[in-house]
């Protein structure tokens, strides 16, 4: 079947993030791409306390189809989702959540000191949170700058103006918390320690033509391109585009 591209659907629709997901199946490269992402998450369960799984803003990636045990979640009421709620108000008891995923959502959301607070609660300790978002790289910036619809802004706070659960975004906004405020995430929560910020992915995503354009490389070359994808963010990670950051509540900063 054939997907198409360009469609009349508004941006902060339900229809079109289950259009995207459509295309992310029907295109080899960006399918590969995710099926990496989500291969990373579910590895990291066997690192988590026994505990609820939960993926927020799942939209159309598929990572319950990995792993089953995983709650689906999207703002967007969508026919995929197991729960619908908002991130900055999540419907879990405290310490009750051993790991939470998500893909490209965080920079969505309007206020990351209030998800980060929800994140403190109800994870539990030694509990996870793994996400990848995209990265404040030369690249990174030139790419989002120029040839994506989405502002990116390193230089804003950690709040965006509240116009759709899509439609609002500052793609800056992980590397604005984590990065280059760093001491201030520290200190607003000691309890979430960054385990890892890992520099990747500079050109699959791109070739792919994302969830607006058309593939630019025939299928066969996706060994090729996923060679160099792996080896570019090794000769500097100013050449990534994205950036994987794994986050851990310490048990350890709850005793005297």
């Amino acid at each position: 079947m054939k997907i198409k591209y360009q469609i009349d659907l508004p941006l902060d629709s339900p229809e079109r993030t289950v259009h995207h997901g459509e295309l992310i199946r029907s295109k080899k490269f960006l399918s590969e791409l995710y099926h990496q992402w989500n291969a990373e998450y579910v590895s990291e369960i066997a690192f988590a306390p026994e505990g609820l799984l939960v993926e927020l803003g799942s939209g159309g990636g598929g990572l319950k189809e990995m792993e089953s045990r995983i709650i689906t979640s999207d703002f967007l009421d969508l026919p995929t989702n197991d729960m619908t709620f908002s991130a900055l108000e999540m419907p879990f008891a405290d310490q009750s959540v051993a790991a939470i995923f998500m893909t490209d959502t965080m920079h969505h959301l309007p206020d990351a000191g209030l998800f980060l607070e929800e994140v403190d609660r109800v994870l539990m300790d030694e509990g996870k949170l793994m996400m990848i978002e995209p990265a404040n790289t030369i690249w990174g910036r030139f790419i989002c700058q120029h040839f994506h619809h989405e502002p990116f802004e390193p230089s804003k706070g950690w709040t965006i103006p509240v116009t759709g659960p899509l439609s609002g975004a500052n793609g800056a906004i992980p590397w604005i918390v984590f990065v280059r405020d760093f001491e201030i995430f520290h200190e607003r929560f000691p309890n979430l320690k960054i385990e890892l910020i890992e520099y990747r992915n500079p050109i699959m995503y791109l070739l792919s033509g994302g969830v607006s354009y058309h593939q630019l490389l025939p299928d066969f070359a996706y060994g090729f391109v996923n060679f160099w994808d792996r080896i570019l963010p090794r000769i500097s990670k100013e050449l990534s585009m994205f950036m994987l950051v794994k986050i851990t509540r310490c048990a350890s900063s709850h005793n005297p």
